[in-house]
């Protein structure tokens, strides 16, 4: 009957796959000891514990807690890291008139609204954001306006500075909105990818090829792609 109390530190001992087969192993050779002679299993059970606690494989694993978590999908580089970037004064334009709108589309068959931004008031800011006032219009006829700023980034992010009712702007409180993961948003996605910055070198483009950019996309249903400088 004492084997069990003799193959119980064997056991333990020589258990391999980490830290956790090692205490399940000990948990249930103990239960067989405490069967047979319980206050050798309790006198058994505190020194097991504190062996287990000590050993290196318990503090590797605290030193590592997100052993397991996956990689980040952008590499380091590219991220947004820009810790020292401080946003400029942003003065909210005068309402848009028809003829300043430049149409846009989109790359997104399904959409079921026309885009357009005030050609007349898209600027670059001394911080390297860009200021537009962006009109979605319905099937209907009827209209949402923003003044927005959006950010070159890598992952690019915009911001809502006010929003238009009956001729004039109210202000927003917001904040600056990531773009990454917004797989929805079709509209700021083609702003920031193809029209208001250099694809791939994360900085605005003149405003004069800005409007380009717009007066040339590709209609949504003939093909899409970058807009080159």
């Amino acid at each position: 009957m004492s084997a069990y109390f003799v193959a119980t530190p064997t056991i333990c001992g020589t258990t391999t796959g980490g830290i956790f087969p090692i205490l399940m192993s000990c948990i249930h050779v103990c239960e067989l000891t405490f069967q047979v002679f319980p206050m050798r299993a309790i006198a058994l059970i505190l020194p097991l514990t504190l062996v287990i606690l000590s050993s290196p494989a318990t503090f590797a694993a605290r030193d590592r807690p997100f052993i397991d978590e996956m990689e980040p999908s952008t590499p380091a580089s590219v991220q947004d890291r820009d810790t020292t970037w401080k946003e400029g004064a942003t003065n909210v334009p005068p309402w848009p008139k028809d003829g300043d709108l430049i149409e846009f589309s989109v790359d997104d068959p399904s959409s079921q609204f026309r885009q357009f931004i005030d050609g007349k008031h898209i600027s670059v800011g001394a911080d390297g954001a860009v200021r537009y006032t962006l009109v979605v219009e319905s099937r209907s006829g009827a209209r949402n306006v923003s003044f927005e700023g959006l950010r070159c980034t890598p992952h690019g992010a915009f911001k809502i500075y006010a929003y238009g009712d009956n001729g004039r702007f109210e202000e927003a409180k917001g904040d600056w909105i990531s773009l990454h993961g917004r797989v929805h948003d079709k509209i700021h996605e083609d702003l920031h990818k193809q029209i208001l910055c250099v694809p791939r070198k994360f900085e605005p483009r003149s405003t004069k090829n800005m409007i380009h950019a717009l007066q040339t996309r590709i209609p949504h249903d003939i093909g899409t792609g970058f807009v080159t400088d």
